[in-house]
């Protein structure tokens, strides 16, 4: 099971190279270097299950979640190039896919967030970030929020199957949001549905969401 994983938010003028490296580092680099270590004996004995803590954006890109996003679709990428020849040698590859988790991850992520200098960004995107996502993000942990406990119940699950699915979504209220992508090609339905909820019906958002 790989579960090792950092976390960043915030505006990427904000963000230094070194930061960005040291995630990719630990949330990708680190999934390849234990693939690297464990598939060998296992394509050798013809059997294992490779279980990878990925994320719901690895399927969908998140507003301020730039670097974070762009290493879980590196590990989605990876994985999915990767299963079709683990199957040859009967060795299993599942994606968990979480939502938000209530940890202390998340809230020293947050509470970082609310602290850091913002100067080398524009006010604008300033004030969207720590009026509009930070705010929406604490309403969406509140109502969509699951527990490590549930997570982990969800990858045991995957763990017992008798055939292990290389996908498995842990929240049910993620899955239109991923299902948008798939159903315009054009990019068009997803981006525009996100923009009318960030910027037009924010109000609207974090009412439902409550």
């Amino acid at each position: 099971v790989s579960n090792a994983g950092v976390g960043m938010a915030g505006p990427l003028e904000c963000q230094s190279l070194a930061a960005m490296q040291s995630l990719m580092d630990t949330n990708f680099f680190g999934l390849v270097r234990l693939v690297k270590e464990v598939l060998p004996d296992m394509k050798r004995r013809r059997g294992g299950h490779i279980v990878v803590i990925s994320s719901i954006m690895g399927l969908q890109g998140i507003v301020f979640n730039d670097i974070y996003s762009a290493s879980k679709f590196a590990v989605e990428g990876f994985c999915e190039s990767l299963v079709v020849q683990a199957l040859r040698f009967n060795v299993a590859i599942s994606l968990v896919e979480p939502g938000p988790v209530m940890t202390e991850f998340e809230t020293k992520l947050y509470e970082e967030a609310e602290r850091a200098d913002y100067s080398q960004t524009d006010p604008e995107t300033a004030e969207i970030f720590t009026k509009l996502y930070l705010r929406n993000s604490k309403d969406v942990f509140t109502s969509l929020g699951q527990t490590p406990e549930d997570i982990a119940e969800h990858t045991l699950r995957v763990i017992e199957a008798a055939r292990p699915p290389f996908r498995h979504q842990t929240n049910v209220a993620y899955t239109p949001m991923a299902a948008l992508k798939h159903a315009d090609p054009s990019g068009a339905l997803m981006t525009d549905a996100f923009y009318k909820l960030v910027f037009k019906y924010d109000t609207v958002l974090r009412f439902g969401l409550r």
